[in-house]
């Protein structure tokens, strides 16, 4: 069913899960302090290797996009591309749009930021999401998404403001679907450095709430 980018369940269309098949699971609440909308995608058996390679493609998007820097004021249209590259090289695409702005307990879509041609120019202190996919008609959909905080990057020059992202999902992507011989050095050392984040800041909360079989699969999630 994840093959359909916007499905909506319903009696006459729903599917039991297998271990056979990818699992796309789009999540979020709203929360008084923020609200969140995470996607990952996982397989729980043996992926194809167009399967693999899609994933590892959107993953790439994903990344190359969320380490990006960029001059202030920059729209979001002019970036957006760098999320969908990887899938480029080798012909595929997605139909949908590459993200949207958060409200804080608001609008989970909530406009005008994002990286479409109607949202305005990305500046610090805005919350969008960064979320590539693939989608093959009848077979299966990805989609990872991360929520992002635009902020201030640290350059050589310091001529003028410049902007990164900053990613605040803190959930690991899934090991049995990224081909690394795909990944660059780049992308693979930032990778290392979002999964060190993860454990520093989540493993502690899970062993305060006692949650040791979480806490163990955290940190076989996020090994270098």
């Amino acid at each position: 069913n994840a093959a359909l980018a916007h499905y909506s369940p319903s009696n006459g269309s729903s599917w039991t899960l297998s271990a056979s098949e990818m699992y796309l699971f789009d999540t979020g609440g709203q929360y008084l302090d923020g609200t969140t909308d995470i996607t990952r995608t996982v397989h729980w058996g043996q992926p194809t290797p167009l399967q693999k390679e899609a994933y590892t493609r959107v993953l790439m998007g994903n990344l190359d996009l969320s380490r990006l820097v960029f001059p202030a004021s920059t729209a979001g249209r002019t970036v957006e591309s760098f999320a969908r590259r990887a899938l480029w090289d080798v012909g595929l695409n997605y139909g949908h749009g590459t993200g949207h702005g958060i409200g804080n307990f608001l609008s989970v879509h909530e406009w005008p930021v994002g990286f479409q041609s109607n949202n305005v120019p990305l500046e610090a202190g805005m919350f969008t999401s960064i979320e590539p996919g693939y989608y093959r008609d009848g077979e299966f959909g990805i989609r990872i998404e991360d929520v992002a905080l635009v902020v201030e990057a640290q350059t050589e020059s310091r001529e003028r403001p410049f902007l990164t992202f900053e990613v605040v999902s803190l959930v690991p992507y899934d090991r049995n679907l990224i081909d690394l011989s795909l990944l660059s050095p780049e992308q693979i050392r930032y990778l290392n450095s979002y999964y060190e984040r993860i454990r520093a800041q989540v493993g502690p909360e899970l062993r305060r709430q006692r949650l040791e079989e979480a806490y163990g699969w955290l940190q076989e999630s996020t090994e270098p």
